[in-house]
């Protein structure tokens, strides 16, 4: 049987009111992560200077987020597996708000790549336990809603990015983001109530729900296989991500003279795009399957990311940004959740320790590689990974 096929619709089934307030507490979860997340990168340029940081320093520093990250993940499918996906995504959803303030207080690329340890460890535990919570919802819906989640944080980081580049130029990186501090935690105090009163929806017979309660686990090492391999699709896809979140707006800012509300809005176009992209994802997903969404969107987002790091001026870059927006919209929500369907929470922690790691990881070696070369440069090897991921997708297409 194809894994990546066409998904049957059942719009016309009735929600359960559990399941669909479950839904908008995950949403809100997805959001919130998107806007603080986009309220740091935002910021990035005014951190870099206020540290004195070059770039492969400020590479170096970023490096902080992805360690934690990384080794966060493993941890949060096991926490998950033991205590539950919802307890765990609100007790991230604390820690997540508290290290989004820490970063202004640094003078040094080292301190600040220690202080970017703690916000990422809480950055990569929240993806895990909301992106788990989701997974045993789409199994229960038996919808592929997985691109509404993701367009959720989309959504959230275009308006963190459109407020950040809004407020740039009159409020200190400090005040911004303990503003994003206070936000969170009065967002994760509502929608964290309403998540921990929810149990977790059932799984169907043969899979693992958040707490590991699976009849028939399947662990043969095709099946892990597989998992590894829904897993670098969505490194390959999220580097793009993580590469225009952390180096977009000092691209357009440094290698094309824009504005600094102009640069922090690249981030917004590309985060806008994307939204709109995974607003249609289940739509698409329903009509066209999964296939043709792998191989066609990492295909458009090559051809975008292209556009984006070499056009001469500010407006083509700006629409290069939006197209790869839209091309890698819903690679990623696809890939966690063919994993999560395989492997319950260890499927999820992997291809999100591999995607995610993409994502963080991707900054770094863009810092690198701008030293070396150009930035413009280094931003067209996103364009290579989104075209290999095309390439996996259609490999994999059974």
């Amino acid at each position: 049987m194809p894994l990546v096929n066409k998904t049957t619709s059942a719009a016309s089934r009735a929600t359960p009111p559990g399941l669909a307030r479950l839904r908008v507490a995950l949403t809100v979860f997805f959001a919130l992560d998107g806007f603080i997340f986009a309220g740091w990168v935002v910021r990035i340029p005014a951190i870099k200077e206020q540290t004195g940081a070059s770039a492969s320093d400020l590479g170096l520093a970023l490096l902080g987020v992805s360690a934690g990250a990384v080794i966060t993940m493993t941890l949060t499918g096991r926490l998950c597996r033991r205590f539950g996906s919802h307890p765990v995504t609100v007790a991230c959803g604390v820690l997540m708000p508290l290290s989004i303030a820490l970063p202004p207080l640094t003078h040094s690329a080292l301190s600040l790549g220690l202080v970017l340890l703690v916000f990422g460890a809480a950055y990569g535990g929240i993806n895990v336990a909301m992106n788990s919570a989701a997974v045993d919802l789409v199994a229960a819906l038996r919808r592929p809603i997985m691109p509404s989640f993701h367009a959720a944080f989309s959504l959230g980081g275009m308006v963190g990015a459109g407020l950040g580049g809004l407020i740039a130029g009159s409020l200190s990186p400090t005040r911004h983001l303990l503003g994003l501090t206070v936000i969170g935690l009065l967002v994760t105090a509502v929608a964290g109530r309403t998540l921990l009163r929810l149990e977790p929806p059932a799984p169907p017979a043969g899979r693992p729900d958040s707490q590991g309660t699976a009849r028939r686990v399947d662990s043969r090492p095709h099946t892990r296989g597989l998992v590894i391999v829904f897993g670098l699709i969505a490194l390959c896809t999220a580097y793009g991500e993580g590469a225009l979140a952390d180096w977009g707006a000092l691209h357009l800012e440094q290698d094309l003279a824009a504005h600094p509300g102009i640069a922090a809005a690249g981030y917004s176009c590309f985060a806008l795009a994307m939204t709109i992209g995974r607003l249609s994802g289940t739509t698409l997903l329903e009509r066209l399957g999964q296939t043709p969404i792998l191989v066609g969107g990492g295909a458009t987002a090559a051809a975008g990311m292209l556009l984006g790091a070499l056009a001469p001026t500010v407006w083509l870059a700006l629409i290069g940004f939006a197209v790869t927006g839209l091309g890698l919209a819903n690679i990623f929500p696809v890939a966690v959740e063919r994993a999560g369907a395989l492997a319950g929470p260890s499927g999820v922690a992997t291809a999100s320790t591999l995607g995610y790691g993409g994502m963080l990881l991707g900054p770094p070696a863009i810092g690198f590689m701008a030293d070396w070369f150009t930035l413009p440069t280094a931003l067209t090897s996103v364009a290579v990974l989104a075209g290999l991921a095309a390439l996996i997708g259609y490999t994999t297409r059974r």
